[in-house]
């Protein structure tokens, strides 16, 4: 006994897996996405402050530390998002293969169709509109063209099995001489109806199964443009999680600890809120200070620092490199920036 073979479709999207898994590896890919929205975040976070952050020397490790701030949100609600829709088609397709529900998927087929299509159509419009009111949204735009497309094709998927679908008006014929129990009379018998003039037509032969390179190719574009939208949807999240994290670095600078610099030679800082000032002993191994700044991070030999009064109008940010020609202490923030009196 042979099995039974799978859907239509079901056999392009196996196929069309081990293709890509053959391809890439599973998890090189994973890496390189971390790796992308990790840069992506942190390049947005430090370009609020007006620092490129390619100059700071991050690592992989840096990167994919923060990609988990960047994609947290986005793969919880992806994966919550797909466990609601397999449990939908799980019902969806018992309900079908029980015969009932049929007349109103046929009737739900073209509403379905209509919003993908819209959503789709959404989806292009603001790729090549950058003035597109779902570009000023976040992720509306990706996300529009991603659900749209895959609307579009399991629309298409559930219309090709309707077919070998029950009717959805077959019921079993009741009898002629009404139920048990009944007082009326049954009807008088009819004189027997002509024979047909002519044999009924042959019911229509099913249309033959799609070749397997055209169920590939068309899975292929499928997951080409919803991958696409996703990766358009996850860089957007990524960006705005940087931007806002730097907003909520920037609100929190009085709580941080004050960084006091001490220096061999005088650096010449001359930004808002920090104080220069020169130390009498001339036998002082570091013979400047500097109050009023914060320690952003220190990566790559190198310390980013911001004043404690920093803002988008007037503030900047000090890139001080790690040299045995430099000190930093550190003073909690209820101290004040002057707690350090020593040279």
């Amino acid at each position: 006994m042979t099995a039974p073979e799978p859907p239509e479709g079901t056999l392009g999207i196996q196929q069309l897996w081990t293709i890509v898994g053959t391809i890439i590896a599973p998890t090189s890919m994973i890496t390189a996405l971390l790796y992308y929205f990790g840069w992506h975040h942190a390049y947005w976070f430090f370009d609020y402050f007006g620092v490129n952050s390619t100059v700071l020397g991050f690592g992989t490790t840096d990167y994919l530390m923060r990609s988990l701030d960047a994609l947290y949100v986005p793969l919880t609600v992806a994966a919550g998002a797909a466990l609601l829709a397999f449990w939908g088609h799980d019902l969806l397709r018992r309900r079908l293969t029980a015969g009932a529900e049929v007349r109103l998927l046929r009737r739900s087929l073209p509403v379905m169709a209509g919003v993908g299509a819209l959503l789709t159509l959404g989806g292009f419009w603001s790729v090549l509109a950058r003035s597109f009111f779902l570009r000023r949204i976040l992720v509306a735009a990706p996300l529009s063209l991603a659900f749209g497309v895959l609307l579009l094709a399991y629309t298409l998927h559930l219309w090709r099995r309707l077919p070998a679908l029950p009717p959805d008006d077959a019921r079993a014929p009741e009898p002629e001489g009404g139920q048990e129990g009944d007082d009326t009379e049954p009807p008088e018998p009819s004189e027997p109806s002509p024979a047909p003039s002519a044999p009924p037509e042959p019911a229509p032969a099913p249309s033959p199964p799609r070749p397997a390179a055209a169920a590939l190719a068309e899975w292929g574009v499928v997951l080409v443009l919803v991958g696409l939208g996703l990766f358009w949807a996850a860089n957007d999240y990524a960006a705005a999680v940087g931007e806002t994290r730097a907003r909520e670095f920037a609100a929190d600078l009085p709580t941080y600890p004050y960084a006091i610099v001490y220096s061999a030679d005088s650096l010449s800082l001359t930004a808002p809120g920090v104080r220069e000032t020169r130390c009498k002993d001339p036998k002082a191994a570091y013979r400047f200070r500097y109050d009023g700044l914060k320690l952003m991070i220190q990566s790559g030999n190198q310390y980013v620092l911001v004043p404690e009064r920093w803002s988008r109008v007037d503030g900047v940010a000090v890139l001080l490199p790690r040299s045995p020609s430099v000190r930093i202490e550190f003073a909690p923030p209820l101290a004040g920036s002057g707690a350090s009196k020593r040279c």
